[in-house]
């Protein structure tokens, strides 16, 4: 069965000479952005903005705004196959983990891993499986196990030696906050992260990310033009650090801008009852090149990847070891 051995990590360099490899799903954010005639300005562009917006939030001791710079890798996990007696690996997901360098003090800070999120499972999930489901019904639902596997799945590799030898903490995943959803502004502040929004019903992927043991905030940092959904374990606001957190910010929130300009790089801030929309048309485009519709339908390719290389193969397998597992 699967067991602590089957989960493998590996990392890559992700700067402005970085090209994707065969081990990158092809839909990750950040293999788009690097391919193309445009592919290294582009890459030099928006590492220049996540290390500028990382000096805005990281303002101390900092007055001249280029005291720190981000390094950044893509990590791999990689699960063997060798529980079903077949030899091989499957691809199961990507983050990012940072590296904060203080020229001023010349030293390296460790960040954090997490960042954006990339999973085979989950693009066969919400790609293949929902939209087989849901045909010919007359109102959206969804299997009563949905993101079981994919959860047990990622709470497996979140306890495995693996991660815990390459990663001193547990991952902080951010991401756009839904278009589907409205969100409401408190009176809660924090330093780092910023003014604190609310909702009232968790849209499919928060649902999704409990599956995974992860819990959700909404925050929108100083001078953000929308909040970001930060999914954690623990407690957020304690078991990090505010350079840490300023990491995670300054680099979701610079591809954000990239990849969703209408809501991440809007003229205007979210106001106190706030609804993302990808129709807003007063936003700014970065000089970023980035192609959203490729993205779309790669991650309908690679969900139809992971259903003939994955699921179909090993379901008995898989659905047995998920419905007995405890984390």
């Amino acid at each position: 069965m699967i067991q602590d051995t089957t989960f493998s990590i590996h990392r890559l360099r992700f700067d402005e000479n970085y090209h994707p490899s065969d081990r990158t799903r092809l839909t990750t954010n950040f293999a788009n952005l690097a391919r193309g005639k445009s592919r290294q300005e582009n890459l030099r562009n928006v590492l220049r903005m996540i290390d500028n917006r990382f000096n805005d939030l990281a303002h101390w001791d900092n007055a001249k705004r280029d005291r720190y710079t981000l390094e950044l890798e893509i990590v791999s996990v990689e699960m063997d196959l060798a529980f079903s007696s077949k030899s091989g690996s499957f691809p199961l997901i990507e983050v990012l983990y940072t590296t904060i360098v203080d020229k001023n003090a010349n030293k390296r800070i460790d960040g954090l891993a997490g960042n954006s999120f990339s999973s085979y499972v989950r693009d066969y999930d919400f790609s293949v499986l929902l939209p087989a489901y849901n045909k010919g019904k007359a109102e959206f639902s969804v299997p009563h196990n949905y993101g079981d596997l994919h959860g047990n799945l990622f709470k497996s590799v979140m306890n495995s030696s693996a991660y815990k030898k390459n990663f001193k903490k547990l991952p902080v995943i951010c991401l756009s906050v839904s278009t589907n959803r409205t969100y409401h502004r408190t009176e809660n502040q924090h330093p780092v992260l910023g003014v604190e929004y609310e909702q009232r019903e968790f849209s499919l992927t928060d649902q999704y990310f409990k599956k995974m043991g992860m819990q959700v905030r909404y925050f929108m940092p100083r001078n953000s033009a929308a909040p970001l959904a930060f999914y954690f374990f623990g407690d957020l606001l304690s078991d990090y650090s505010a350079l840490e957190l300023i990491s995670t910010i300054s680099v979701m929130e610079s591809f954000q801008k990239v990849y969703r300009p209408e809501i991440y790089n809007a003229n205007s801030a979210a106001a106190d009852c706030y609804q993302p929309s990808l129709k807003h048309q007063d936003y700014s485009n970065t000089r970023i090149v980035y192609d959203r519709e490729e993205r779309t339908q790669l991650a309908i390719s690679q969900g139809h990847y992971t259903d003939e290389n994955f699921i179909r193969p090993y379901h008995d397998i898989l659905e047995k070891w998920s419905a007995g597992y405890t984390a």
